[in-house]
């Protein structure tokens, strides 16, 4: 054991514009978890894709089990061994489970792709990762969490010794954490070895050897985990200190800015109702599939509502639809980034304008330098990071595209700005940019709503909490007079449960 599986010397890579990685030094040890960590823009994806073969780096050494190899593609680093999970899941969802694990290295009989064989086998596999659903399942029929065990199978079918996974815990409850910190216990002992990149810090210590720390394209230091502690590992991410991970502020609560009545809305959402002031922030707790982020989709009219009424400053507003939302200042930073909230193959400049091009326009005419002036305002006060406004959004770090996200909005008059999993994926300063920036809106008497999974989170930045369990609110608490005891405790009642009401 302890033999070393990967050693890089002086890896140097380079994007237009961008130099991402430069001279870094990094190893990985059989039977070890080696996270990988720093800032969002660090480098570590871009390292991590030079190890799976997805980039070719510019300069330097990559050796395996200690020969020099220099392969060009991700097939050849899956035949050296080496696989990856990414954050963002690489699944065919109209395929079964099986099918996803072997796929382009299918199972065949007399020339012809056994399913049985197939089956069989992907069986054996998700019986040793103690996974509860079949090999012929549609892999588009599982939960998000239940999708990331595939794509742990996936890297086991291929009887890999250098196991990457990127973000893996970041949609998964808290049972199944545990469930997938097993299996890696279990990697670790057959002798795998392990790279961990993750943002949610504490759960380092439930897993992690050595902690090697890349800020700017720069290696900065490795670290024995039970050697340090996480204010070390924050400084060396940042190059400073964060005295304050929840930069709460105070603000005098105003007038009714949005009310909520008796809102239904497919299965997930069953008659809710509450309230929102201004210069408040009120976050939305609850276990995952609580029905959190379908109410917030179903008030900004992206999904459809089946019952009950919204009011803007005590008037009825009808949201059928994310125009008519935004026509009303209401508007949503979605879960789903990539997905939902950005044009990924378009420029930071396009990203930020497009819901403003009424205000950049003359008549039919976009004023490109009205368009200019207003990108390059946003990305000044947000301070979002990019070598220039033409720079296309896909080659941006998560947490610079996140503030895209909100940015876009910002050029707009708000009343109610929603936030779904603001902080998911994003490092440790990002994401004191984005408390402070829910603290301005704040102070200017937006009406601020954001779900989150990360209590703590929950209980250092919000004034109330709403709990949600089984598409209800079972609690509306004041959040300096609760603890993560209570939220949890309301997070799996069924009935409701209003304690404190304003």
């Amino acid at each position: 054991m302890n033999n070393v599986l990967v050693e890089f010397k002086d890896i140097s890579k380079s994007f237009p514009g961008v130099k991402a990685l430069q001279n870094v030094q990094f190893n990985l040890k059989s039977g070890e978890v080696h996270a990988l960590l720093g800032e969002n823009g660090a480098g570590k994806s871009t390292l991590m894709k030079i190890l799976s073969g997805v980039y070719v780096k510019d300069t330097g050494k990559t050796y395996i089990k200690g020969k020099e190899v220099d392969y060009k593609t991700p097939k050849e680093a899956q035949d050296l061994g080496i696989a990856i999970i990414h954050q963002e899941l690489n699944l065919c969802k109209h395929l079964t489970v099986a099918e996803n694990i072997y796929l382009a290295k299918e199972e065949s009989t007399f020339g012809f792709i056994s399913e049985r064989k197939m089956n069989k086998m992907a069986s054996e596999i998700l019986a040793s990762l103690n996974l509860d659903f079949k090999p012929d399942t549609l892999v588009g029929e599982l939960s998000v969490s239940k999708q990331q065990m595939v794509e742990i199978a996936k890297a086991l079918a291929t009887n890999a010794e250098i196991i990457i996974m990127d973000e893996p815990t970041s949609a998964l409850t808290d049972k199944e954490i545990e469930d997938l910190f097993s299996i890696i216990y279990k990697l670790k002992k057959e002798g795998k070895g392990i790279v961990y990149i993750s943002h949610r810090l504490e759960e380092l210590a439930s897993i992690v050897d050595r902690v090697s720390v890349l800020r700017d394209g720069e290696y900065i230091t490795t670290l024995d985990f039970a050697k340090t502690n996480l204010e070390e590992i924050i400084g060396y991410m940042v190059g400073r200190e964060i005295t304050n991970k929840y930069p709460r502020v105070e603000t005098k609560v105003g007038e009714k800015i949005l009310e909520v009545r008796h809102l239904s809305a497919g299965k997930a959402v069953k008659d809710v109702s509450f309230e929102l002031y201004k210069g408040e922030i009120v976050a939305f707790a609850g276990l995952m599939g609580a029905g959190r982020t379908e109410l917030v989709r179903a008030i900004f009219g992206a999904d459809k509502k089946s019952a009950g009424a919204i009011y803007l400053k005590s008037q009825e507003v009808k949201i059928k639809s994310p125009r008519q939302a935004i026509d009303h200042g209401v508007f949503c930073v979605p879960e789903d980034r990539k997905k939902d909230g950005l044009c990924i193959n378009m420029t930071v400049l396009e990203n930020l304008t497009l819901p403003n091009l009424d205000k950049a326009s003359k008549g039919d005419f976009i004023i490109t330098n009205r368009e200019k002036s207003f990108a390059e305002q946003m990305v000044g006060s947000l301070k979002i990071k990019t070598p220039t406004i033409s720079q296309a959004v896909k080659n941006l770090s998560g947490g610079n595209q996140q503030k895209i996200v909100v940015g876009k909005w910002l050029l707009r008059d708000a009343n109610v700005i929603i936030f779904d999993e603001p902080t998911r994926g994003i490092d440790v300063a990002a994401k004191v940019e984005i408390y402070n920036l829910m603290n301005e809106l704040k102070k200017q008497g937006i009406g601020v709503m954001f779900v989150s999974s990360e209590l703590p989170e929950v209980l250092g930045m919000s004034d109330r909490v709403l709990v949600m369990c089984n598409g209800r609110i079972t609690a509306n608490l004041i959040t300096k007079e609760t603890n993560q005891e209570e939220i949890l405790h309301y997070a799996t009642q069924y009935e409701s449960k209003e304690v404190i009401n304003r």
